[in-house]
């Protein structure tokens, strides 16, 4: 299931709407037709914008749950935990505990945190000393010390077609 930032989507319809209304004052029955043409040309012009972007999941342990990928721009949304997009996926590809998902995101340099989510309840659990109970992982960086890596270690540069990224999950 990918959810989608729909801020630009309704940008964009306010601005046929308005063209269309416009139209629709000169000649009625060509409003409709332009508003079409504005329809399928917004359609085409935010579908290639967006690229599929390959993420490779290893180390899995179970097939229960959801995989969760959240998607951040910069530092400062990581700090403060505020994902640009956030993208569930089941596990039924797994196979040999690795997992491999295609997300839709725009050119531009990201970064990506991943949660095993076994319970399904849609966030990581943590003990009673905070430490992660469920896997967790971010693209191309393998957490080996016991600190939060910052959003430069592990940002990567999706601005090319055909952009690939691998993520290890992590079990504490």
């Amino acid at each position: 299931m990918f959810l989608v930032d729909r801020r630009p989507i309704c940008r964009y319809l306010r601005l046929i709407i308005i063209v269309k209304l416009k139209f629709y004052k000169m000649k009625k029955t060509n409003a409709y037709g332009i508003g079409l043409l504005m329809g399928l040309l917004f359609i085409l012009f935010t579908s290639a914008k967006a690229q599929e972007t390959q993420v490779k999941v290893t180390g899995i342990r179970s097939g229960k749950g959801k995989i969760i990928l959240n998607v951040f721009q910069n530092n400062e949304t990581y700090d403060n935990q505020q994902p640009y997009k956030v993208f569930t996926f089941d596990k039924k590809e797994l196979a040999n505990g690795s997992l491999v998902v295609t997300c839709r995101l725009e050119p531009g340099i990201y970064g990506i945190t991943l949660v095993d989510d076994e319970n399904g309840n849609g966030k990581i659990d943590k003990n009673f000393i905070g430490m992660p109970k469920e896997g967790f992982g971010f693209s191309n960086f393998f957490m080996e010390k016991m600190k939060k890596p910052v959003f430069d270690d592990f940002k990567v540069d999706l601005k090319s077609p055909g952009n690939k990224v691998v993520i290890r999950v992590k079990y504490m």
